[in-house]
């Protein structure tokens, strides 16, 4: 029997690729003889680089970069296993949780560290930059990341423009001729699962600002800088950012990589699939094991267990496909309507948070074990 497992990570818990090796020991104790494929995944949030890494072979690259505040933090990416693809978590230079509560101030906070790790993966002769563009402290439409690599954008004097969204009220005019050359020969996408527009009440700011800890004084602020942004944009390069679905995401982000790298915004499970060759992987299987930490009504809204289960039934309507998780939510029965045949949670007991949390490998084995009995039994009646 072939067995893909291919699990998002059970968060604050295990590892996709963990939770990999957690169910194949369950599935062992049945199925000693059976071929085992680990394809740990992501959605294009947390933990993506981590999946990427270990489903290819590949390797982290770990530098200093400019963060979120101007000040140095030591931030990563992932090569795949060919070294042609450059896996980035915009997060990992840019995100919240490196700007410490209360500093959090997204009129100053800056992308600029996320283009340093782009240019990074550049010289290192990648053909393929996929970002995840989730977790962000920022707010300034990719502003900084593009004068990293190589944009300027100057006030009326000239002077270039300093780090954060509060800066482009000044933007005067934008130059790219010396923008990296190098990104027009690169694929550039950013997996993206959000839809809302750059501007406006359900724009980056509005939505997103108040996290990132702009009061409602400054959302107004930053909205109309995005506006502006967007206006110049739209005179000196020639694209309107405003109306592209998912340019507010990750603090208008989703709108720079659009306007100075030519970035396609994808579904973040389906770009992550592409890049480990995902119908390469699970042709000839028996069998398929997803899951993550949460299943529940958001699940079939770009979450990887239900993004692995369509793929997977687009290549096989038959192959099996059941989902575990660390805990079931209200509403979980909408994954059977999207390629989902079974749902288990791993926890089969009272528990705290913490006890669940530690006992998460265990869990999971067991509840692969259980698994694997039922269709044995299956198999002899």
């Amino acid at each position: 029997m072939n067995i893909v497992i291919a699990p998002d990570s059970f968060k604050e818990s295990l590892t996709a690729k963990e939770v990999c090796a957690a169910v194949q020991a369950g599935f062992e104790k049945v199925y000693s003889d059976a071929t085992y494929i680990h394809l740990p995944i992501g959605d294009g949030g947390e933990g993506t680089v981590q999946s990427v890494v270990d489903a290819t072979g590949g390797e982290f690259i770990t530098m200093n970069v400019t963060g979120p505040l101007g000040y140095d933090v030591q931030a990563f990416y992932g090569l795949t296993g060919d070294g042609k693809t450059a896996i980035i978590e915009m997060a990992a230079a840019s995100g919240l949780h490196l700007v410490p509560r209360g500093k959090r101030n997204p009129l100053v906070t800056t992308t600029f560290g996320t283009g340093e790790l782009i240019l990074d993966a550049l010289n290192k002769g990648v053909e393929r930059v996929v970002l995840g563009l989730g977790g962000s402290a920022t707010n300034d439409g990719g502003a900084g990341m593009a004068q990293a690599l190589g944009a300027k954008l100057v006030d009326s004097d000239g002077r270039e423009l300093p780090h954060g969204g509060k800066a482009l009220c000044k933007l005067h005019s934008i130059d790219v001729s010396n923008l990296d050359y190098r990104l027009t020969d690169v694929a550039i996408e950013a997996a993206c699962d959000v839809t809302n527009p750059l501007t406006g009440s359900t724009g980056a700011s509005a939505v997103f600002g108040p996290q990132k800890g702009a009061t409602k004084v400054m959302v107004e602020e930053l909205d109309e800088c995005l506006a502006h942004y967007a206006d110049v944009i739209q005179r000196d390069l020639g694209k309107s950012v405003d109306s592209v679905q998912g340019a507010g995401a990750a603090g208008g982000l989703g709108a720079g990589i659009f306007a100075f790298l030519d970035g396609e915004l994808r579904s973040g499970i389906d770009l992550v699939l592409d890049v480990i060759s995902f119908e390469d992987e699970i042709k000839g299987a028996d069998l398929l094991i997803t899951g993550e930490g949460r299943i529940d009504s958001q699940t079939i809204h770009g979450k990887a267990p239900v993004g692995v289960a369509k793929r997977a039934k687009a290549l096989q309507p038959d192959l099996p496909v059941i989902a575990i998780a660390g805990s079931i939510g209200e509403g979980y029965e909408a994954v059977y309507d999207h390629g989902i045949d079974a749902v288990l949670s791993v926890v089969n007991g009272v528990v705290t948070l913490d006890e669940a949390l530690e006992s998460g490998a265990s869990n999971v084995e067991k509840t692969a074990e259980n698994i694997a009995r039922v269709l044995k039994v299956k198999k002899n009646l």
